[in-house]
C-alpha cells in the first residue's frame, strides 16, 4: 500500500538524495511545508516566511514501515538541533515530521519519545499535522542528480549506504530480537545440529510459524519422525508460503525452502518422506521456526489454522 509522509532535515537537496535511494522508496519531491503562505517562492522562504524545506516521501508499506524509515531519517539529521542542520542556518532548515494521515500520528509520537530516551539531549524534532505544503521550484527538484558536485550538509558515505540501509537496519534488529543460532540459520542460511535442536522430537499438536514473521508454514499433522535428526513435515500449510531455490552447495544438488514472506531459510524439501503421505521431506531447521501449541493458538491469532490440528 502507498503512503505518504513529508520530512524536513536542513537543505532538501540532500535529504532528498537520500531518501530516493532507499529500499521501498517510490518517489520523492520537495517543497515548502507548514508556513505562513500557501505557495511560497524559494526566495521568500528564505527571507522567514515560516515554512520548512521538506522532502515529500512516498512509499510502500509493504517494503518499508514507517517506523523504519524514520529510524533511517535519523541516521542523516542532529534531532537535537534547533533551526540548523550542518552550515544551514534559519527556521526553513528545522527538522520535522509532518503527517498528513491521522493514524500515523501515535506511532510517529511513540517514535519520538524512544528516540528521546536513547539522547542525552532533547529532541528538537518538530511533529504536526500537514498544514500547508507546495511543490519547491523544478531546479530544486532531484538538485543533486543534476548537479552532482553540489553542496551537501549529508556526508557522501550516507548515500552509499543508502541504498543497504533498510537491509542493514532490519539484520540489525533481527540481531537484537533472535538468539545467535536462529540469526546464523534463518538469515545466515546455515543449517543447526542434528538431534540437538529444539522440534526434533516434538510432537505436540500446534502449528509451526516463521521465527521472524509469525507466518504460518506447517502444521503438526504433517509432521513425521523422519530419523534425520529435524523436524520433517510431509508438506506446509500451503504451497504459496514458501519457494524453492536450487542449493549446490558442498557439491550436492538440494533444493532449498525459504519462507516467501520474510526469505527466512527453513531448510531443504527431499523426495524421500514416506509414501503415503506424499512422498515429500520438509527438512527444516529448528531454529528457523516458532511452535504456538494448539491452546495457545487461538489467543496469539492463529484460530483459523486450528481446523488443520487434531
Amino acid at each position: 500500500m502507498s503512503k505518504t509522509i513529508f520530512l524536513a532535515g536542513g537543505c532538501f537537496w540532500g535529504l532528498q538524495r537520500y531518501l530516493s535511494l532507499i529500499q521501498g522508496v517510490t518517489r520523492t519531491e520537495v517543497g515548502y511545508a507548514n508556513g505562513a503562505t500557501a505557495s511560497p517562492t524559494y526566495e521568500q522562504v528564505c527571507a522567514g516566511s515560516g515554512h520548512a524545506e521538506t522532502v515529500r516521501v512516498e512509499y510502500d508499506d509493504g517494503a518499508i514501515t514507517l517506523t523504519q524509515l524514520l529510524d533511517l531519517y535519523a541516521e542523516v539529521i542532529d534531532p537535537t538541533s534547533i533551526n540548523r542542520q550542518g552550515a544551514d542556518i534559519g527556521v526553513q532548515y528545522r527538522t520535522g515530521i509532518y503527517y498528513a494521515d491521522e493514524a500515523d500520528r501515535a506511532l510517529i509520537a511513540g517514535w519520538l519519545a524512544l528516540l528521546g530516551e536513547s539522547l542525552t539531549k532533547t529532541v528538537a524534532i518538530e511533529l504536526k499535522a500537514l498544514e500547508n505544503y507546495c511543490a519547491a521550484e523544478e531546479c530544486h527538484q532531484n538538485y543533486l542528480d543534476k548537479n552532482p558536485g553540489g553542496y551537501c550538509h549529508i556526508g557522501s558515505d550516507k548515500f552509499g549506504c543508502a541504498a543497504n540501509a533498510l537491509h542493514d537496519l532490519k539484520n540489525a534488529k533481527l540481531r537484537e530480537r533472535l538468539t545467535p543460532l536462529q540469526y546464523e540459520v534463518a538469515v545466515g542460511g546455515a543449517t543447526e545440529p542434528p538431534f540437538e535442536n529444539e522440534y526434533f522430537d516434538t510432537f505436540e499438536s500446534g502449528i509451526y510459524v516463521d521465527v521472524i514473521s509469525g507466518k504460518p508454514l506447517f502444521a503438526s499433522t504433517d509432521k513425521f519422525e523422519s530419523g534425520c535428526g529435524w523436524p520433517a513435515f510431509s508438506k506446509p500449510i500451503d504451497d504459496s508460503l514458501v519457494r524453492e531455490l536450487y542449493d549446490g552447495s558442498y557439491g550436492r544438488q538440494r533444493t532449498e525452502i525459504r519462507s516467501r514472506d520474510s526469505d527466512t531459510h527453513l531448510g531443504h524439501v527431499f523426495s524421500d518422506g514416506k509414501p503415503e503421505l506424499g512422498g515429500l521431506r520438509y527438512c527444516i531447521n529448528s531454529a528457523s521456526l516458532r511452535f504456538v501449541p494448539k491452546a495457545d493458538m487461538e489467543r496469539e491469532g492463529y484460530g483459523e489454522y486450528l481446523i488443520l490440528v487434531k
